[in-house]
């Protein structure tokens, strides 16, 4: 589910290269996504990569891929395409070609933000979160990346993996600062201060994150054993009250049913 979440994220920043550059800004400072076709073989490619985005999103890789060649047809070199292919291959699980791709589209566009944050999100899913962190960085430099947000909380959940909380935390308190709606930063600072022992700052931050979206089962989990470490037992059981009601099949709720709060 949270590979889902996140391939959701990074697919509405690849579709938002139909928006046009900033007016006095050049185009080589943009994402490739999003300046301007030059010609007409360009401006296939964008359409034929934007079209593949929209398949995807929906879910039907075929499309999506066939998308992406076209694209390459109409230009070998259009970085963006092979980006997509990359992504589409890595929910395909075809690892190798996705890897192949990826490089291929960095070579092509070292500096382009999307197409960073995008393959270290892939080297972060294949293992390699600490090479991962050096293209969340180069997408997090591009002062025109219009949602700086999501490479930070990639760095952050990479982090995690690697058992830096430190590192972790500092990176989704970024996250939060470039957009204080962000629901994955604020859950993780949650679950870090509540794994630290820093219950009330736990408290806190899973309650702006309901402030702004629906409770998960999740979400709901975490709330339940905070409350019962502060020891506010009407808290505890209103929290559990709504799992069992809202998800009464969700792994979480099991755990809940079985007693299993750590």
């Amino acid at each position: 589910m949270k590979r889902l979440v996140f391939v959701t994220v990074m697919l509405a920043a690849l579709l938002s290269g139909c928006a046009g550059r900033p007016v006095g800004k050049p185009a080589a400072e943009q994402p490739v996504s999003q300046q301007v076709a030059t010609n007409s073989a360009g401006q296939r490619a964008k359409v034929h990569t934007e079209l593949g985005g929209m398949y995807l999103s929906q879910g039907n890789l075929g499309v999506a891929l066939d998308e992406a060649r076209k694209a390459l047809v109409a230009d070998a070199d259009y970085a963006p395409a092979y980006s997509l292919m990359g992504l589409v291959r890595m929910q395909l699980r075809e690892d190798g070609p996705a890897e192949e791709s990826y490089e291929r589209a960095v070579r092509l566009a070292p500096a382009d933000p999307e197409i960073n944050n995008s393959f270290g999100w892939f080297l972060c899913q294949t293992g390699r979160e600490q090479r991962s962190l050096q293209y969340f960085q180069a997408a997090i430099k591009s002062p025109l990346y219009a949602t700086p947000t999501m490479p930070y909380t990639n760095a952050g959940i990479c982090s995690l993996r690697m058992k830096d909380d430190k590192a972790a935390e500092d990176y989704f308190i970024k996250a939060l600062r470039a957009d204080g709606a962000n629901q994955r930063a604020l859950y993780f600072l949650a679950d870090i201060a509540y794994r630290q022992g820093r219950l009330s700052a736990a408290r806190l931050h899973l309650a702006e994150l309901h402030k702004s979206a629906e409770a998960s089962a999740e979400t709901l989990w975490l709330a339940v054993r905070i409350e019962r470490k502060l020891g506010d037992r009407e808290a505890e059981s209103r929290f559990s009250s709504q799992m069992r009601r809202k998800f009464p099949a969700a792994p979480e709720t099991q755990r809940l049913m079985q007693g299993l709060y750590e």
